[in-house]
Parts: C-alpha cells; structure tokens; sequence
C-alpha cells in the first residue's frame, strides 16, 4: 500500500477536525510533572457544561469517529481517574483465577504463589509508564511506536506484536468466559452440545464487540458500574474462600532447588503477561488533556490493573488450597453459596468481556495502523472473528489450562521486549511526541527513517526477542533454559537485551 498521511476513520461524523500541531510537553523528570509538589495539584482543564465524566454528553451513544489519527485538542478532556475503573474493571476477570490456581498446581505453596503475584504485577508499572504517551501525543501507541520503528517498521511491529497478539488474548479471555456461560447453561437445564457451546461464544463476543465498536467514551462510561458489580461479588467470593483456604497448606511434595527456581521464574512469567500484554495503553488516555500530570497517569492506570489482579490472583491460589483449581469454575462452586453461584458465573462473563472490550479495541486500532484502510469500528469487527475462531479450537480441540499457560508463557517472549524498547524510548526523549508529525507516513517525514525503518528500535527488538527465544521453557525448551535446568529466564533476559540496545544504539531518539 502506497505510503500516506493518517487521516480519521473513513466518513467522520460531522464536527471533526483537524488536530492542531502538538507543543512539546515539559519534561516528565522535571519538578512540574514528576518531582514533589509544592501546592495542591493542578486539576486538569474542567468539562464543558453538559460534559459527562470522559466526554461530551452523548458520545458514549455514538461510535467513535477516531482511529489512528491524532486527537483535536478541542475534543481531549477527562481525569486520568477515570483510568482507575478502565483497568479494574478489565482485570477482576476468570483469567486471573486461572491463573493464581495453576501457580499452586505448579507446586508453589500459597506463600510462594503470593509472592509470584505481587512481583509478577509490578509490570503494571510499565503499563502506567506507557500509558503517558497517550496525552503527550493525542495518538494511539499503534502511532506513537513508529518513533521507535519508523513508518514501515512499525506496520510490521503492529501486525505481529500489536494485531496478532491482542487477538490471542482476545481468544483466550473469550475461552475462559465460555466456561462459565456454559455452566449457567447446564445449570438452565439446557443441553451442552458443540453447537450450544458455539452459539454461547459467539453471543459473548458479539455482546464485546458492541462496547469496541462503540469506542472510548463508551468504555470510560460503562466500566465505572462495572467495577462496582464486580467488586461486590468478588467481596462475597471473597469471604468465601477465605473462610475455608488452608494458609499453611504445603504441597506433598515441595519443590527445592532448580525445580522450585523453575516454577516460581515461570509463574511470575504468567502473571506478567498480563500488564506486559498493555503495550497499548496509550490507547486509552489518549483523550486525556495534553498537561495532564504524568504521575496520575502512571498512578491510576497502575492501581487499575494491580488491585483487583492481586486480589483475584490470590483468590485463585487460595482457593487451590483446597479444591482442585484444574476445573476453577467447579471447584470454586464448592466453596461457594449455591444461590450464589449463578451471580458468581454471571460476573465471570462480565469481568471478561470488560477486559476483551480493551483488547479487541487495541487491535482494531493496530490493524488500521497496519496499512489497512478500514474503519476502526469494522476491523474490530474482524479482530472478534478471529479470535471466536481460535476460542473455538482452544475450548472444543485443546485443553484450556494447557492453552493458557503455553501461551500466557510463549507471548512474553515478544511483549516483553516490545515494552522494554517503549518505556526506553519514553525515558530518552522525556515523553516528548509530536501527534501530528507522527501521522505523517510519506517518504521523507519526520519518522521515515531509512527506507521507513528505525534500524535502532528494529535491532533492539529483534535481538531483546531471540534472546528471549534462547531462554524459554514453554512449548519448546530454548538451549539456555536446557543448560539451567528448565529454568525460564526469557523475561528479564529479553527485556533487559531489548532496553540496553536500544539506550546504547546511537543517541536521543528523534
């Protein structure tokens, strides 16, 4: 496709306009942004009057007009509070359940699962450092890394790292949701054949993809009720396992040595796949005023995605205590009320489809960036066919907890660097980033590099990646991880490769 400059979706509503050209924002190191206050913080430039929290009154209703264009300044306003209840809501989900069961069923003791879940979910810092782009640019992370790859280079990086990894995700949410859907059905007296269970897939994914297509001010609306519905139920979830969790419990055999090493580097892996996953979180503070104060941001977006992660992860491991976590939808029925049990279910769906809402706008928005010339509110729509796909043969062909560990494992081969280069980049250049001059994609502009590539952010990556792929012991077992003993070290090895390359491969980014 020939070269362009990004335009807005094809036909925007009436009222578009234009972007002004992007000031420099102050340096996120300096006193004003990042260093102690003097005062009572700055609050951001109020709402119009008849505004909503997060938009013009009567936006969530109307599907976005943007896509990978640059945000007019008229049109950024908000708190980055509002970033709380977006990533809350998307992480008090059945995948984290999962996920803190299968570290007890790796044969950590509750303890050691714990710790894996808080180190695991300090990445989430990074997500909140990623996250200040957004305001800085006005644009999307799918725009804002072709300062780190070029015009070119980054089609290629969003095709891979940013389309295709969000789809997965979207599939393996997807699955994990079925599950409970499909335990209501039974529970309705309704038979639970191969047709039934599609049919319950491809309703969830239609009911997410209503809230993608809609777009941002939808999101930012419903997911401040939605975090509420679901932290009452966890609370009642929580009270439950509690009260039964065995907190001394060991397992009959407790892993020492290399194999105790082995699990708990693996387990942290799992757990930080899913921040690490969040290289676009840009996507959802790119509204935000341009002087919001970056801190904020960080601090918000960081809560969101911790919180409720921590507490529902650690529901999972403890209630692996005592149940058989293998099955989490039915062994946590055990533990629970049977007139709960539905609402419990319910919340499960809920909470996934809130988290695959984000992901299937992200890759909505990486496939327009790709080159593709779609409206965003149609490549979502092609972003949830793929993935009901791929759920359909990880739930009716694969084992679902084999599924989610390989992968979990297998993508932060390649999130891991990708967000190591990202979070370098911000460091360099202090967060500065043009929105504008990062729409332009012709020959010649300002981020065309050489032949369209970014030579430095194409080798960081590149090299971050294989060496990651050196060390992996998931579906395969990489020769390093063979000569430690099976011990996955493709996390810190790749971003760490990823980070210091790309600081050291010629001077302050463009």
């Amino acid at each position: 496709m020939n070269s362009r400059t990004t335009s807005p979706d094809p036909d925007p509503p009436a009222g578009s306009l234009p972007g002004p050209p992007a000031n420099s924002p102050p340096d996120p190191l300096s006193e004003s942004t990042l260093g102690p206050p003097t005062g009572p913080p700055a609050d951001p430039p109020s709402d119009p009057p008849g505004a909503v929290e997060g938009g013009v009154s009567g936006r969530a209703t109307r599907i976005e007009a943007h896509g990978v264009d640059p945000i007019p300044e008229a049109e950024r306003r908000g708190h980055p509070r509002q970033l709380f209840s977006v990533w809350a809501a998307a992480n008090v989900n059945y995948l984290n359940l999962v996920v803190g069961g299968a570290l007890v069923l790796m044969g950590l003791n509750l303890w050691q699962a714990v710790a894996v879940i808080v180190v695991g979910n300090l990445c989430w810092l990074l997500t909140g450092l990623l996250a200040t782009s957004g305001p800085a640019a006005g644009a999307p992370s799918e725009v804002i890394t072709r300062a780190m790859y070029g015009v070119i280079g980054n089609r290629v990086n969003n095709a891979i790292g940013g389309w295709l990894v969000s789809v997965c995700y979207f599939a393996l949410n997807l699955a994990a949701a079925a599950t409970a859907a499909f335990a209501l059905v039974e529970r309705a007296g309704a038979p639970l054949n191969a047709a039934v269970k599609a049919v319950v897939i491809v309703v969830i994914a239609a009911l997410t993809l209503v809230i993608s297509v809609y777009g941002h001010q939808m999101i930012v609306k419903l997911y401040r009720p939605i975090t509420l519905a679901l932290a009452a139920v966890f609370t009642v979830v929580g009270v439950a396992v509690i009260a039964r969790a065995d907190f001394s419990y060991r397992p009959a055999e407790p892993l020492t040595g290399t194999h105790l090493w082995t699990a708990l580097v693996a387990g942290a892996t799992m757990v930080a796949s899913g921040p690490l996953s969040y290289t676009t979180s840009a996507d959802f503070s790119r509204y935000l005023p341009r002087a919001t104060p970056r801190r904020a941001i960080v601090g918000w977006t960081a809560a969101g995605g911790v919180l409720p992660s921590l507490a529902v992860c650690s529901l999972g491991a403890c209630a692996a205590t005592v149940v058989d976590m293998a099955d989490p939808q039915r062994g946590l029925e055990e533990l629970l009320p049977g007139w709960f049990t539905p609402l419990f279910l319910l919340a499960l769906v809920l909470g996934t489809i809130a988290i695959n809402a984000l992901t299937a706008y992200s890759a909505g928005l990486a496939l327009q960036a790709v080159g593709i010339r779609i409206r965003r509110s149609r490549s979502v729509l092609v972003d949830g066919t793929v993935a009901v796909a791929l759920t359909l043969y990880g739930l009716l062909v694969s084992g679902l907890l084999d599924t989610v560990r390989n992968a979990l494992q297998l993508t932060v081969i390649l999130t891991g660097p990708m967000m190591a280069v990202y979070a370098t980049d911000i460091a360099l250049r202090g967060c500065r980033y043009d929105g504008p001059a990062l729409a332009d994609e012709t020959p010649g502009g300002p981020y065309w590099y050489s032949a369209g590539v970014n030579w430095r952010g194409a080798l960081a990556l590149t090299a971050g990646v294989s060496a990651a792929a050196l060390c992996a012991d998931t579906v395969y077992a990489g020769p390093i991880a063979v000569v430690l003993g099976g011990v996955d070290l493709s996390l810190p090895v790749g971003m760490g490769v990823s980070a210091v390359l790309y600081a050291t491969l010629g001077g302050r980014p463009r």
